[in-house]
């Protein structure tokens, strides 16, 4: 069966990365450990909070990745004690989150258990461009910005 995608139009030029980061985000949404929280801050600021009890700051990692934003965690087996009861297992983890262009992380702090991640979302300003406009005989003619007025060469 063919897969048809909808980003295949020829309306949606450059948007194929689009596609490839919606394909990673639903690769990396399965996984359960460590759960987390996303939350809004203010009008630009993100914050994700993952619970991650038993972790110092250096058994954690985080980096950010070809727009995305990667979390790591590896506790080491403490050979010299004796459970008779082990219900808190060293394990290692990797959460992965897809970032928006334009997305920054700020900073990250860990705080009774919890990791605290934020991140910035900048405001993109406008941008408004004219692009000249040549003739077959090396002319250059007006040029058309985007508002649609006539106007300077680039």
């Amino acid at each position: 069966m063919t897969r048809v995608s909808v980003f295949s139009s020829p309306l949606l030029l450059g948007f194929d990365h689009v596609e490839r980061m919606i394909e990673r985000a639903a690769k990396t949404g399965s996984e359960g450990y460590p759960p987390y929280n996303i939350e809004q801050i203010g009008e630009d600021g993100l914050r994700i909070t993952l619970a991650v009890a038993g972790f110092g700051s250096g058994d954690l990692s985080i980096t950010t990745e070809d727009n995305q934003l990667v979390i790591r965690g590896k506790q080491v087996d403490d050979k010299d004690r004796v459970y008779l009861h082990r219900g808190i297992a060293a394990r290692q983890f990797q959460r992965s989150f897809v970032l928006a262009d334009g997305i920054e992380v700020v900073g990250a702090e860990l705080v009774n258990g919890l990791l605290h991640i934020d991140m910035r979302r900048p405001r993109p300003e406008p941008q408004i461009r004219s692009i000249v406009i040549r003739t077959g005989n090396g002319d250059s003619g007006n040029t058309i910005g985007v508002s649609g007025k006539s106007g300077g060469s680039v």
